[in-house]
């Protein structure tokens, strides 16, 4: 494991110009994200975390409420988090590493706004996004539905933290999150209620991209059973974004579903 140790403060303080916009405007349009102050906590016995929905990895815009917010402890059993202050543009806890291995801690599967969507060729499009859809297109209602995770280790790194959780739009991790290296590929593999999702855009964002204009590290797709792989270039800390839209389970309040997910890490 890497004991490269990275203190997210700049991060947040590269936010604090950004204007804060309507809650449910920029929950719809943006991506949510958990980032603990430390990847690789060493023996530290917690990290703190904050969480939000946001248009640049790791600037926050929105505060992200409502979440079921929970670590998912080294031995793979669910744990509470600390209590969660709610600010404006940003929501703060801290997690408790009571023991050495790797933690989940994940915001949990959020309900979100429920919107419209139509379909344009073999795409969904969400209102608001691409236009007005045109007349005689299928049009439906939508519940977004957010889930975003971050893994953070103390001491060695362990496995049981990693397995899917096997329901909505998911990443799992073949490479340890924290044990990825700058210029080395990481491999995951993306599931959608537990089954390998093909052909799925995957993007790679840089916390250092609010610097340089680089916002984008790279894209790929998922192969046929699901798998990618990711090479980071630079040290620094990366968010991995996913979206998927489809019909909904039955008995949801709306018959479809817009999922995006996200995990963050730090690469050595």
């Amino acid at each position: 494991m890497s004991n490269h140790r990275r203190p997210v403060n700049a991060l947040f303080a590269a936010a604090l110009p950004v204007l804060l916009l309507a809650g449910a405007t920029a929950a719809q349009a943006h991506m949510p994200y958990v980032l603990p102050t430390l990847f690789d906590a060493g023996k530290a016995d917690h990290v703190t975390v904050t969480s939000a929905f946001a248009e640049d990895a790791f600037v926050p815009e929105v505060a992200m409420r409502d979440a079921p917010f929970h670590l998912v402890a080294p031995d793979g059993s669910q744990a509470t988090t600390g209590p969660v202050t709610y600010l404006r543009d940003l929501s703060v806890f801290e997690a408790d590493l009571k023991t050495d291995g790797t933690y989940r801690i994940t915001s949990g599967q959020r309900a979100g706004r429920k919107g419209k969507m139509f379909r344009v060729g073999d795409a969904w499009v969400m209102r608001g996004e691409g236009g007005d859809p045109k007349p005689g297109a299928q049009e439906v209602e939508v519940q977004s539905m957010t889930l975003a995770d971050a893994y953070v280790t103390r001491g060695q790194t362990t496995q049981a933290a990693l397995k899917p959780v096997g329901t909505g739009l998911e990443i799992q991790p073949v490479t340890h999150p924290n044990a990825i290296v700058s210029g080395s590929d990481a491999s995951f593999v993306l599931l959608f209620d537990g089954k390998p999702l093909p052909a799925t855009q995957v993007t790679l964002f840089r916390s250092a991209g609010v610097h340089d204009g680089r916002k984008v590290a790279t894209e790929t797709k998922s192969d046929a059973q699901g798998r990618f792989s990711l090479k980071p270039d630079d040290a620094g800390t990366y968010l991995i974004l996913v979206r998927h839209r489809g019909a909904a389970p039955t008995g949801s309040e709306t018959p479809y579903r817009s999922y995006t997910y996200t995990l963050a890490f730090d690469a050595a």
